[in-house]
C-alpha cells in the first residue's frame, strides 16, 4: 500500500489580500486532493496537509512559486490512511494566537539550535560555552502528556496565550542556563524564543522544526514518549510511526 504523505510547514512573512490568497489554495489543495488545514494570517501562514505523494509535490512546486513561500521548510511523516476528514483554509489574527501583537517573528527571530546539535549538547549535558541546557516545553499541558524531552520544564499551561504570564512568573528557573525552547513543530516556540529574549532572558534558543524535525533528523534522544498531534493519528513515535497504526 502506498503511504500516504503527511506535511507540516510554517512560515512568519507579511501576507495581504488574505481572501484572494485563500481562494487561490483553497483550489490549490482541493485540486489536487488533500485534506488537512492551512492557516492564514496577515503575519504568515501555517499549513497540516496529507494526500499522496505527486498530489503533495504538485501543490509544494506551486505554493513555493509565490515567492513569499518560495524557502518554506516542510516537515514530512506518513501514515496508511489519510489523518484528516476535510480541506479547510481559515483566515485567522494570528497563525499562532499569543495576544501579543508587537512579538513579529517576520521582523527577526530568536537564535535557533538545530536538530544534531541540540542532540550533542543534551548528550553532554551542557552547550559548547559549557553552560547546562534546560528544555522549555511551551506546548499545552495535554500534549506535554504524551511525552516530552526527559526533565524538561513544564508550566502546565492550558493554552499558548498563558505562556508570556508563565514566563513571568518563573524566569528564576532560567536563569544562568542555556534556555532551548520547543514544541509540535517549531510554530509556538518561535514566538515563545522572542518573548523571552524581549523580556531580558539571555541564551535562549528555539529548536528549528521542533519536535518532529528532531524526531525526523535524529531519532528522538534524550525525548521520552511520543509526539502528540492534532488530527487523527493522535500523536508520532520517535520513528515517526504513529500510535493509531
Amino acid at each position: 500500500m502506498t503511504p500516504v504523505v503527511n506535511i507540516a510547514a510554517y512560515k512568519f512573512v507579511p501576507l495581504d489580500s488574505l481572501p484572494e490568497l485563500r481562494t487561490r489554495l483553497l483550489g490549490l489543495a482541493g485540486d489536487a486532493g488533500l485534506k488537512g488545514t492551512i492557516l492564514l494570517a496577515e503575519e504568515g501562514i501555517n499549513l497540516f496537509l496529507a494526500g499522496a505523494a505527486d498530489a503533495i509535490d504538485a501543490f509544494l512546486l506551486e505554493l513555493r512559486a509565490d515567492a513569499r513561500f518560495a524557502d518554506l521548510e516542510v516537515k514530512f511523516s506518513y501514515s496508511g490512511d489519510v489523518p484528516f476528514r476535510k480541506l479547510l483554509v481559515k483566515i485567522k489574527r494570528e497563525i499562532i494566537r499569543m495576544n501579543h501583537p508587537a512579538i513579529r517573528p517576520a521582523a527577526g527571530r530568536a537564535p535557533g539550535v538545530d536538530a544534531q546539535t541540540l542532540a550533542r549538547w543534551l548528550e553532554q549535558g551542557a552547550d559548547d560555552a559549557g553552560r547546562p541546557v534546560v528544555m522549555l516545553d511551551t506546548r499545552n499541558a495535554f500534549e506535554v502528556d504524551e511525552g516530552t524531552f526527559k526533565n524538561a520544564i513544564d508550566w502546565r499551561i492550558d493554552r499558548f496565550t498563558q505562556f508570556p504570564d508563565a514566563v513571568q512568573a518563573n524566569r528564576a528557573q532560567l536563569e544562568g542556563k542555556t534556555v532551548v525552547s520547543f514544541c509540535t513543530g517549531g510554530i509556538r516556540c518561535e514566538k515563545a524564543a522572542i518573548y523571552m529574549n524581549e523580556a531580558g532572558i539571555q541564551n535562549v534558543y528555539q529548536l528549528d522544526g521542533g519536535i518532529l524535525k528532531y524526531f525526523e533528523e535524529t531519532g528522538g534522544p534524550g525525548y521520552e514518549g511520543k509526539c502528540f498531534v492534532f488530527d487523527e493519528r493522535v500523536s508520532l513515535d520517535p520513528a515517526l510511526a504513529p500510535s493509531n497504526a
